[in-house]
């Protein structure tokens, strides 16, 4: 059972290499010159991208390959005041560059857009502005030469008061969302609103992977167990060629039980790990989502190699033999 440490986006170790550095609409309007604007974006643009290789650069040299991409790379990407400027032309080196390395590494990645891409959505309108959106991430993908391997990580979406009615509203609008597109989504359970059960089935009735996020889970169980979910989640990532991937963090306190902690106690993701070697012992992929992002990863890959039963091969890559 291999296992490997991932995080999110930035680095805590790294100085002046933030991949989101971004301008408000407001700032850009104020640029008298619009073509002077567009081209200080395009800077903005390549400098988060050239950060991102700069992280992954860092992240391989401490053994972390599994990487959660901003969705900030491109300032203004896809709002009405840059419509007809062509970031993708301008910018085709850079993610070239990124692209390169991730395959030279064997590295996996992702991107997980915004809360407000909603294929579930009552408004028409916001669907079709949530399947642009997932076609510009597909996009950089494609740019940055990465097959259906590299894939997008969403949440279903709002209750709208009737889950039930909702569920069906995201089926219904499936059939909106290019082929290309579909191939790379996966569908990640939530703390509050869809329970891990109720976002499995709408992956079994698409055939949708899904990243089981084990503290969202913890937060809003249902009435479900995981030792009777994990199969058939795990199942779902078969023809995909990629191991499974789940989501772990830790709670901040007991009074914000949902908000993310600075690190992880392994006692969150120890039974997990448990249960996935009873069950088979397959290997998986975990994303940390903490507050200290690449350290909360390191200080957890540190913990995990003190623990009997765990090997560990590099610096967050471990096999569990318990």
């Amino acid at each position: 059972m291999k296992i490997r440490l991932g995080f999110v986006a930035m680095s805590q170790h790294l100085k002046n290499a933030s991949p989101s550095q971004t301008m408000t609409v407001t700032n850009f309007q104020k640029i008298i010159n619009r073509e002077a604007g567009l081209r200080k974006l395009t800077r903005i643009a390549a400098s988060n991208i050239q950060n991102s290789l700069r992280v992954l650069r860092h992240a391989h040299a401490h053994g972390l390959h599994v990487y959660r991409f901003t969705s900030k790379l491109i300032p203004l990407l896809g709002h009405e005041l840059t419509a007809d400027w062509d970031f993708w032309g301008k910018l085709g080196p850079e993610f070239a560059e990124v692209g390169d390395y991730i395959k030279a590494k064997a590295m996996r990645v992702s991107f997980h857009p915004d809360h407000f891409t909603l294929l579930n959505s009552k408004s028409q309108d916001v669907v079709a502005n949530s399947v642009r959106d997932l076609e510009r991430h597909v996009r950089m993908f494609t740019m940055m030469g990465l097959d259906e391997r590299a894939k997008l990580v969403m949440h279903v979406g709002g209750s709208y008061k009737d889950k039930s009615e909702s569920l069906a509203r995201f089926a219904a609008n499936w059939q909106l969302v290019p082929p290309h597109v579909q191939a790379r989504l996966t569908l990640e359970n939530d703390d509050k609103t869809y329970t891990a059960a109720e976002t499995l089935q709408l992956c079994e009735q698409l055939n949708i992977p899904m990243v089981l996020d084990i503290h969202h889970h913890r937060c809003n169980p249902g009435n479900e167990d995981l030792r009777d979910l994990v199969p058939r989640v795990f199942r779902l990532w078969e023809h995909t060629g990629l191991p499974p991937k789940i989501h772990v963090s830790s709670p901040k306190d007991a009074d914000k039980p949902t908000h993310h902690a600075d690190y992880i106690d392994p006692g969150d993701l120890l039974p997990f790990l448990d249960l996935v070697h009873e069950l088979g012992g397959s290997d998986l992929d975990i994303m940390v989502e903490a507050k200290q992002k690449d350290d909360a990863a390191m200080r957890l890959a540190e913990d995990l190699s003190q623990v009997p039963g765990i090997t560990r091969h590099d610096g967050a890559t471990f096999t569990y033999q318990k």
